[in-house]
C-alpha cells in the first residue's frame, strides 16, 4: 500500500494554505489519513470518508473548494462522485487520483469532469502544489497582500506584519485572520470561523475559536484591531 512521505512545513515555507476546505476521498484508509494530516499541517479545514456513498453526501452538506477523489472506490464509484459535482453545478474543484497512469484514462477523468489527474505514486508536495491552485480558481480573485488597520496579511508568502513589525502566527491564527481581513470590516460568525478554519469534527459548541480569537488579539498587540460584537462574531 502506497504512503507518501509527510514533512512538517519548513520555516519560510511558501505557498497560499489557509482558507481551503477539503474532502479527501480516499478508500485505502491509510492513504486517505495521511494525505489529511499533511493538508492540515498546511492550515487547510480537511475532511475524511473512505466510499463514494459518503462522499456524496457530505458534498451534500458542506461547501467544499477542493474534493481529492480516488476514482476506483468502493459503494459508488469516483466517476459517478465527479458527475454529481459537476451535475450539480458546483464550484467544487476536483483532483482525481488513480492507480493507473495511463494517457487514456487521464484523459477519460478530465472528460468526465475532474479539474485535474494525479497518478499514483505521487510525491505529497505536487499533491498539495495542485490542491493550492485548484482552490485558488474557487475563491474571488483578491489584492494579493491584505491591508486592514495596520495589518498586512501575505496569503502567499504566510507573513503577517503589524505597522511593519512581523507577527509569527499558528496555522490556525493565521487562517482566521485572513477570514476576518477577508470580510472586510463585515462581521464573521463563530459558526463561520469554524467552518473555514477547521474541519467538520470539530464541536460546534467548543471553545476553539475563541481562544484562538484571544491569542490572536495577544500577537498582534495593542490598541486591539479584532472587534467582538455580542451575539453575533467578530470584526476587524
Amino acid at each position: 500500500m502506497y504512503r507518501p512521505a509527510l514533512a512538517r512545513p519548513r520555516a519560510g515555507h511558501r505557498g497560499r494554505t489557509s482558507d481551503v476546505r477539503v474532502l479527501v476521498v480516499e478508500d485505502e484508509q491509510l492513504l486517505a489519513d495521511a494525505v489529511a494530516t499533511g493538508l492540515r499541517r498546511e492550515a487547510m479545514a480537511v475532511d475524511v470518508v473512505y466510499d463514494g456513498a459518503a462522499a456524496l453526501e457530505r458534498i451534500g452538506v458542506n461547501d467544499y473548494d477542493v474534493v481529492v477523489l480516488d476514482r476506483d472506490l468502493p459503494v459508488v464509484h469516483g466517476d459517478d462522485v465527479c458527475r454529481k459535482i459537476v451535475e450539480l453545478g458546483m464550484p467544487t474543484r476536483v483532483l482525481m487520483l488513480t492507480a493507473s497512469g495511463d494517457v487514456s484514462d487521464r484523459v477519460e477523468g478530465l472528460e468526465i469532469g475532474a479539474d485535474d489527474y494525479l497518478p499514483k505514486p505521487f510525491a505529497f508536495s505536487e499533491l498539495t502544489a495542485r490542491v493550492r491552485a485548484l482552490g485558488r480558481r474557487t475563491s474571488v480573485p483578491l489584492p494579493p497582500v491584505l491591508e486592514r488597520a495596520g495589518i498586512k496579511l501575505d496569503p502567499n508568502r504566510r507573513e503577517v506584519f503589524r505597522d511593519g513589525r512581523e507577527i509569527q502566527l499558528a496555522p490556525k491564527e493565521f487562517a482566521v485572520l485572513e477570514v476576518l481581513l477577508r470580510s472586510e470590516g463585515a462581521v464573521v460568525s463563530a459558526e463561520q470561523l469554524l467552518e473555514k478554519a477547521w474541519d467538520e469534527n470539530t464541536d460546534p459548541f467548543t471553545n476553539v475559536v475563541r481562544v484562538t480569537v484571544m491569542t490572536l488579539r495577544r500577537k498582534l498587540g495593542e490598541p486591539a484591531v479584532i472587534v467582538t460584537v455580542p451575539g453575533s462574531g467578530y470584526r476587524i
